[in-house]
């Protein structure tokens, strides 16, 4: 049974007809039947069941609305603007709505109010209904209070007025664009965000005590919506530190972590495969486990919104992003931003910060074949990270060698740890070690066990490349502990052995005589500190007896080659060698140091020895 439809437009007093006005007319039979209409849901239909049958279809996704079509015309300007094509046998519906906002739930709720059933706005559907009744032109030229009205006055009175509301119906907006910015929803969302923001924490005190309680709920929006609150707060002037904190706690609710397993850490091939694959954390893919187009979005939206404030984030956050630009393949821009911004505040990180794991060029990420020859870490990066510091250090025009001096203690600590890897080129080891200026270390006993970790690590180091190794370090600068362990170590180079046998020489002497003016100062101080100065004259007094040890090996060796040379008198040949070896020993420190201290010890207590002394000289004199 087919229902004819009126439309009449209105006319004014002068009879001229308005067409603003385009209300449709239903008959009062339709009117009558439609309240006792009911709706019956299957798998992929829905029926509109009333003593009419129905008259159009509708297909919204995979489910087919079976309706009328006066409650739609009467209130919809989008079907009574289209052609209604009459229903054919082998099509499955009249009319398609493809893209349409909020889906068939949302349909279902508008052919609710069509045909004059009650419906329930919440945060949760307000923005899908109101790009769908915008998408199907329900307007007031069809009826008074139709759709758009409502979802708009609930929009405006109830959600803006409200912070949970605003970040609900944000949220919702993710899968409604673009609908939801040309109807400027996600726009005023953020606006009544960012003033609510401005607003209370200036009320309860800033960072110290109104931080979290936004935090969270900005941290769970899609990057987009959270770039427009975080610029909005930057135009309203928030601190920096709020707003680096708030980008912190954005990166660690959506990026994995990148911290390395450190027990894995020098192990073999395996274990390093195993410490790359610990990396990514949470993405388990068995082909591809580079990363996603939106994973790399966020970081350089992350990156660019960060304040230009030295203060605004910490040296470990911004070396943490760093790892995060490589592993996702950011653009090079990016990665030189957080690679200049880490060398301002280096002072604040660590050593596991600065372990940045190599990745290949080009793998977006991808895990570096063990097969290749990679180092496990990127030591480039970290130079110029360094330079950076070094560059702002010297802009700074300070004096004080703080920044110096803890970066040099975290540089021997890096060398340290990369020293165990058996790839890494010496040229890189030595760039890095000479990159501090020579007053920035007052102890290389660090630089000392990094230059050890690498022989060790690499045995088969040729000799001129030891060489060149240790000369780094200032066998000056070590600390007696350091000395004795590289007197002994078969690691180092000969010349570099008698160097610090020397620099040991040097300091017990210094101890000595400085032991000694304190104690004709002050007794006083000595007294009082008894136990402390006692415990350092026997450390001295056993150091004393390994230079006693080593001369009366020299001694051995002296009287030796007294023995061979009055055999080989005759022999004019070998005179020339041995006077060289003489010379050799006559010249060395530990012999002379031992023959001073001999000297003075006989002029006092046993003159029997000068005598005996003396004739030692005059036999070296004839020998010579």
């Amino acid at each position: 049974m087919e229902i004819s439809m009126e439309q009449t437009l209105a006319t004014n007093s002068d009879g001229i007809t308005s067409e603003e006005d385009r209300r449709v007319i239903v008959p009062s039979k339709f009117i009558a039947a439609e309240a006792d209409c009911g709706f019956e849901k299957k798998e992929h239909s829905w029926l509109a069941m009333s003593q009419i049958p129905t008259d159009l279809s509708i297909q919204v996704q995979e489910i087919t609305f079976y309706v009328h079509k006066y409650p739609l015309i009467s209130k919809c300007g989008y079907f009574s603007r289209i052609e209604l094509r009459p229903q054919i046998s082998d099509a499955c519906c009249d009319v398609k709505l493809d893209n349409f906002p909020g889906g068939a739930e949302t349909f279902e709720i508008i052919l609710k109010f069509c045909y004059g059933l009650p419906i329930s706005l919440n945060v949760s559907n307000v923005a899908a209904l109101r790009c769908a009744s915008e998408f199907l032109e329900m307007t007031e030229a069809l009826e008074d209070g139709n759709l758009i009205s409502k979802t708009e006055a609930f929009f405006t009175f109830v959600v803006l007025s409200s912070w949970g509301d605003s970040i609900a119906v944000l949220k919702s907006c993710e899968t409604l664009s673009p609908w939801t910015e040309n109807l400027q929803i996600v726009r005023r969302c953020c606006d009544t965000i960012v003033w609510k923001i401005t607003g209370e924490t200036s009320t309860v005190g800033g960072l110290v005590n109104g931080e979290k309680w936004w935090f969270n709920d900005v941290s769970t929006l899609r990057i987009d919506y959270f770039t427009r609150i975080i610029t909005g707060l930057k135009a309203k002037g928030l601190k920096p530190e709020i707003i680096g904190s708030c980008i912190i706690r954005y990166k660690e609710y959506w990026l994995p972590s990148t911290e390395l397993e450190r027990e894995t850490a020098g192990s073999t091939n395996n274990g390093r495969r195993e410490i790359q694959w610990k990396i990514i954390s949470g993405r388990k893919q068995e082909e591809d486990i580079g990363p996603t187009k939106e994973q790399r979005l966020m970081v350089e939206s992350l990156v660019s919104l960060l304040p230009p404030e030295k203060e605004a984030v910490p040296c470990k956050f911004l070396l943490k992003m760093l790892k995060m630009a490589l592993l996702y393949s950011a653009s090079p821009a990016i990665i030189s931003e957080l690679e200049k911004r880490a060398g301002l505040v280096l002072e604040g990180a660590d050593v596991n910060d600065l372990l940045i794991p190599s990745y290949a060029a080009g793998d977006q990420g991808k895990l570096v074949d063990s097969t290749e020859e990679k180092t496990m870490h990127n030591t480039e990066i970290v130079q110029r990270i360094l330079e950076y510091f070094l560059m702002y250090e010297q802009q700074q025009l300070q004096q004080q060698l703080s920044g110096p001096l803890a970066i040099s203690k975290l540089l021997d600590s890096y060398l340290a740890e990369i020293a165990r890897d058996p790839k890494l080129p010496v040229t890189k080891f030595l760039f890095l070690a000479q990159s501090l200026p020579e007053n920035a270390r007052t102890s290389d006993d660090g630089l000392y066990r990094a230059i050890d970790t690498y022989l060790k690590t690499h045995p088969s180091l040729p000799d001129h490349e030891r060489r060149r190794l240790c000369k780094v370090m200032n066998c000056g600068k070590l600390s007696l502990d350091a000395c004795a362990h590289a007197a002994q170590n078969d690691r180092l180079p000969l010349r570099t052995m008698i160097e610090v046998l020397f620099a040991e020489q040097m300091k017990i002497r210094a101890a000595i005589q400085g032991s000694g003016q304190t104690e004709t100062a002050d007794k006083s101080d000595l007294e009082s500190n008894a136990s402390a100065t006692n415990k350092e004259v026997n450390t001295l007094k056993i150091e004393l007896e390994k230079v006693k040890l080593q001369m009366t090996e020299l001694q051995s060796d002296h009287s030796e080659l007294q023995k061979q040379y009055k055999k080989q008198k005759p022999k004019q040949r070998n005179s020339s060698a041995w006077k060289v070896g003489w010379r050799k020993i006559r010249k060395s420190a530990l012999f002379s140091l031992k023959a001073e201290e001999e000297e003075t010890d006989e002029r006092q207590n046993r003159p029997s020895q000068s005598r005996r002394s003396g004739l030692l000289r005059r036999r070296r004199q004839s020998v010579s």
